[in-house]
């Protein structure tokens, strides 16, 4: 039965047990549809390391790792659909014949050209191995395909994908990747020298990353009913992914406009997408760019207040990406205006009086500053930038934390509720005994972590020489930024990845000052964790949307992780073979980063500039002042115009340009809603998912295309 549209007014006024009865008396449908079957967690694993290996590249290339759950979703209808199309032309036997031949030819043409010194060995293994397995793969799809696949098959399949190709590549660059560039290199020796299989046998990153993925999935358990079934956060991409799918599979003549006008904003995201993708990325690209004078900046720089000290202000002006306007129309007004409050105080104030009382300290040249001198605001880029949000970033990730922490301590009995029989909870209501058989149980997070803290606390003892009362340490705080990572992206659609890490790295730098590996590898711990966490409970948002069995979304998850950890450990190998690579090949903006931070705070706390430790301290009482205001001094009418926790924390620790892009897509949809509330309320959310999955489609697909034609040698 399809779900009456409830206004926030009554979901608000509606108890966690009513929620749980409307959801499902009206949405839930997964005893009635396939869900978990092989097909789709096949399908999906394979996707999702294609997509681990896109997520590396970009992350490598800009810093930058691009969700999967719209990327999935869309991807996994279009192959079925296609597939579904295809067997209807032919009879079972012409594709059995096909099948074979396509098979043989797939095996013997690698091996021909081989032989003719046409292709290299290397060559010949890197493409006809895959072929070759890709034939069978077809070959099975189109088998399969005469059974249509089911919307919550597909769900299934984008949550496999978006295990896979989510919670592993980012966080193998982000902490190996600083590793590697932290090595000391032998007297003697350079950087093309440090192997970086070398520094980390094979057993030590899969290990470490399936163990922190894995982590995740489970740490995710307690926290997807108390976020998503009563707080009903609205987690963006999953909004937007769930309403992707029911305008793909509905065949209704409201679904079919929404469809169009999706497909409309997808295209348009696409086209985005490849006119943003820059100079330099493909030969093919820069003759399309000068043939067409077609080109988008990835940032329009701001004019006016736009250099300080004949500096520029990093991130300062307009980011073209459609995906953050598209976010904005999803989150909102609060959190998107809340994120530009943020990003003014820390550019136009509190920046600005950092960099004056920096400036006594600047040498004659002005690229650096006086040896002595501990600055607040760092100059990057050869003296040519001034890198706020690196400083911002300490007190916004306080402010996340605490704030998080306070409304968690608000919502204990809740937690607690997830952890026991749903007949505690609710007096053994017919709702709580039907969702006790199908929600994930608390036990299973328990069972769960025993195998996988032992390991994880195992290789750090083993591999980093980390105390194994401090490796329990970074074991139990995963909890806790698991937690803020998930509210974060919840609410704004964005995963505080690096944040998290920074948390980790500021304990141990107290915990074990002055090493560098624990630092770091704490630090990737929580980070690959709570990645991991918050996109479960994107993809648990998508299944509550569309009504799936979250057990059933729960094992895809897992299954995912063991795909993407098989994909991910080659290709960094294949793709950073040497540090050298690593230093010349890629910017790494974010692995620098990492390294950067734990160079520092091996050095101890004090070592930060006291601006930063007292932005900490500010930044935690008004993470625990805020919420407690909302709560307890705002009227409920009222919160609605309070500044967001979540969205101030997180302007201090991206660029201005992306909290402006956000407020304008906010504004944007709201202009819209005062010129036709009913055109807004039906079309802003499709428009926004084919925005959001049309950029993000073709920028995955760039970057997997260049991931190949660099590991092939090709010259595109």
């Amino acid at each position: 039965m399809a779900s009456p549209t409830l206004s926030p007014e009554q979901l608000a006024s509606m108890t966690p047990e009513q929620k749980d009865a409307h959801w499902l008396e009206h949405v839930y449908q997964g005893d009635r549809m396939k869900q978990l079957t092989l097909r789709a967690v096949l399908t999906g694993g394979i996707l999702g390391m294609l997509m681990s290996a896109s997520n590396l590249y970009t992350t490598l290339s800009v810093g930058w790792a691009f969700g999967v759950a719209i990327t999935a979703s869309v991807i996994s209808f279009v192959i079925w659909t296609t597939a579904r199309s295809i067997t209807r032309l032919f009879p079972p036997m012409f594709l059995n014949i096909a099948g074979a031949v396509g098979f043989i030819a797939a095996t013997a043409t690698p091996l021909i050209l081989w032989q003719t010194h046409v292709w290299t060995q290397t060559q010949t293994l890197v493409i006809g191995l895959p072929l070759a397995f890709g034939v069978l793969l077809i070959y099975s799809l189109l088998r399969s395909a005469r059974d249509p696949m089911t919307i919550l098959e597909t769900n299934c399949m984008a949550s496999t994908a978006s295990s896979a190709g989510y919670s592993t590549g980012s966080t193998i660059a982000t902490m190996f990747g600083a590793l590697v560039l932290l090595a000391i290199i032998p007297e003697g020796k350079s950087s093309k020298d440090i192997t970086t299989i070398g520094l980390h046998p094979w057993w030590l990153v899969g290990g470490f990353t399936l163990c922190t993925g894995l982590m995740g999935v489970f740490l995710a358990i307690p926290m997807k009913r108390q976020m998503i079934n009563h707080e009903q956060l609205p987690f963006p991409s999953g909004i937007a992914a769930a309403e992707t799918l029911k305008s793909l599979f509905s065949g209704s003549k409201e679904a079919v406009r929404k469809a169009y006008v999706l497909v409309a904003g997808l295209g348009l995201g696409a086209i985005v997408a490849i006119l943003r993708a820059g100079e330099g990325t493909f030969k093919f690209l820069d003759k399309f760019y000068e043939s067409t004078k077609l080109l988008i900046p990835q940032q329009i720089p701001g004019s006016g207040f736009y250099k300080i000290n004949d500096k520029q202000l990093i991130g300062y002006g307009f980011d073209t990406s459609v995906l953050l306007l598209a976010a904005g129309m999803i989150v909102g007004l609060r959190i998107s205006l809340s994120m530009l409050l943020g990003s003014a105080i820390l550019y136009f104030w509190l920046g600005p009086m950092l960099i004056a009382q920096d400036a006594p300290f600047l040498t004659p040249d002005g690229k650096a500053f006086a040896p002595e001198h501990t600055p607040s605001i760092e100059i990057v880029a050869g003296g040519t930038v001034y890198h706020l949000f690196r400083w911002g970033l300490w007190g916004g990730t306080a402010l996340l934390v605490f704030s998080s922490l306070t409304a968690l301590a608000f919502q204990w009995k809740t937690i607690v509720r997830a952890f026991l029989p749903a007949k505690t909870a609710g007096g053994g209501s017919t709702a709580d005994d039907r969702l006790t058989q199908i929600e994930v149980p608390g036990l299973w997070m328990i069972v769960g972590m025993i195998p996988i803290s032992i390991a994880m606390l195992v290789i750090q003892v083993v591999a980093f020489q980390i105390a194994w009362w401090a490796g329990l340490i970074a074991i139990g705080m995963s909890f806790v930024l698991s937690l803020v990572a998930s509210r974060a992206t919840g609410e704004t659609d964005t995963t505080p990845v690096g944040a998290m890490g920074k948390v980790m790295q500021l304990l141990f730098a107290v915990l074990k000052p002055g090493q560098v590996v624990p630092n770091l590898a704490s630090a990737g711990i929580a980070a690959n964790a709570a990645s991991s966490s918050a996109d479960l409970l994107t993809d648990l948002k998508i299944g509550y949307l569309l009504g799936a069995n979250p057990r059933r979304q729960f094992l895809a998850q897992f299954f995912g992780c063991f795909f993407g950890t098989l994909a991910i450990v080659p290709i960094w190998y294949l793709m950073i073979p040497t540090r050298e690579v690593l230093e010349t090949k890629f910017p790494a903006p974010a692995t620098q980063t990492w390294a950067k931070v734990a160079q520092v705070l091996t050095k101890g706390v004090s070592s930060l500039p006291v601006s930063a430790q007292y932005a900490i301290l500010i930044g935690a009482g008004i993470g625990i002042l805020l919420p407690m205001i909302e709560r307890f001094a705002i009227p409920a009418k009222y919160r609605k115009f309070m500044p967001s926790a979540t969205g101030l924390g997180l302007a201090f620790m991206l660029p201005f340009a992306n909290s402006f892009s956000f407020t304008i897509g906010a504004i944007l949809a709201w202009a819209w809603g005062l010129f036709s509330k009913r055109q807004r309320d039906e079309y802003n959310v499709p428009l926004a998912s084919g925005l959001i999955a049309g950029e993000s489609l073709i920028a995955a697909a760039i970057a997997m295309l260049a991931t190949a034609a660099g590991l092939l040698h090709w010259n595109l």
